[in-house]
């Protein structure tokens, strides 16, 4: 029986020649002739102006807060459902992680419990955009603003993702895009800042070259680099950045092909929601998603390995995703959850994604939704 597979990273094809292109310029290191290339192909999709790439997400996470100066005691505001290196990126800075509660609809954090969490060692808000869908930015950002915090985008999920037609990444001081083989856009392992304040652009290329004032010297503008503050080798390779190009350039296939596995899926599965079996995503009216996740929310969490169970044994790869971050060791360790959890560890534990990838065909949506069917039946 042929499985269906949760991911399978995909390849356009393109990515030989590049290599190929690649090797004749024998320049394999960062900032090379891919390197501009994909920066540029980014800057089209986002209208973003300042964008470094950098060899991975996290290390993007890190560059700002480098850039941002975080410190010991200072606090940054964040979601407890997410990755861990939206926390440890500022934990590596000596900074305490308040958590706080997430919107029950789309998973992203709730811009109220922000509010009532900022006290006046607050020095930056990160919201991660979860599954490709935006977090309510015009609310966030005003409470940035009221109260002269930064603002740092976890959109990891999110290339061509957008919030009142601006691409999520470009409306915070900082935004971070993965390109992991689990991502829509990929290239093995790989990241992009977008620094969308320009204050802070300068300090984030040193920071990214080793804390040295390298790129400068590379562009002509001193005639040697020196060391000027603290930094880190964050600069993607070419390899990476010649596959990175080769993505890019089928971004609009890949989105079309994602979409119509997303939408088979809701339309599919809207009577099992009807009867109250599950619960599908919502995609609020200003979002446009990228379609990165689908993902069902069931009854409870012994349900759900249920249901896990169920699936694997028709050969159908299925996961649930983060576990709360203010529930574990470092979590208590490096920060606290503000107010009450009300909605991140329950809904979590309900939550479960579905198979989806650029090798899915419609027969593979139809099998899966006949397998959810038949679970409820029984």
């Amino acid at each position: 029986m042929n499985s269906i597979r949760f991911n399978i990273p995909f390849v356009t094809g393109k990515e030989t020649s590049n290599f190929e292109t690649l090797i004749s310029k024998a320049k394999f290191s960062g900032d090379g002739y891919y390197t501009k290339k994909s920066v540029e192909q980014l800057q089209k999709i986002t209208d973003s102006k300042n964008i470094l790439l950098t060899s991975s997400c996290t290390h993007a996470l890190e560059t700002a807060a480098i850039s941002l100066d975080i410190q010991k005691g200072d606090e940054v505001i964040m979601p407890s459902f997410t990755f861990t290196s939206t926390a440890n990126a500022f934990v590596l800075r000596g900074a305490k992680i308040v958590f706080v509660d997430v919107r029950p609809e789309t998973m992203n954090v709730d811009e109220r419990e922000i509010e009532k969490a900022v006290t006046r060692k607050t020095k930056a808000i990160i919201p991660m955009h979860y599954a490709g869908v935006a977090c309510k930015m015009n609310e966030i950002n005003a409470i940035a603003k009221a109260n002269k915090l930064y603002v740092v985008e976890d959109a990891a999920q999110c290339v061509s993702s957008s919030y009142n037609d601006k691409h999520l990444g470009t409306l915070g001081d900082f935004g971070c895009f993965s390109f992991h083989d689990t991502k829509n856009i990929h290239c093995g392992e790989g990241g992009a800042l977008l620094v969308n304040n320009e204050d802070f652009f300068s300090m984030s290329e040193v920071v990214r070259e080793k804390g040295t004032n390298r790129t400068k010297f590379i562009n002509g503008e001193v005639d040697k680099y020196s060391w000027i503050d603290v930094g880190s080798s964050y600069l993607l390779s070419e390899i990476n950045a010649a596959f990175l190009s080769a993505q890019l350039d089928h971004l609009d296939s890949i989105n079309s092909h994602r979409s119509n596995i997303w939408n088979k899926y809701f339309l599919g599965l809207k009577d099992l929601e009807q009867k109250e079996k599950i619960e599908l995503p919502h995609i609020p009216e200003q979002c446009a998603s990228n379609y990165h996740i689908f993902f069902i929310k069931v009854k409870d969490i012994e349900e759900r390995s249920s249901l896990i169970d169920f699936l694997n044994k028709e050969n159908i790869q299925t996961y649930f995703h983060y576990l709360p971050l203010h529930t574990s060791i470092a979590g208590k360790k490096f920060g606290s959850f503000n107010g009450q959890d009300v909605h991140t560890t329950k809904e979590s534990e309900r939550l479960l994604r579905l198979p989806l990838h650029m090798q899915m065909q419609g027969k593979d949506v139809e099998k899966v939704i006949s397998m959810l069917t038949d679970f409820y039946k029984s």
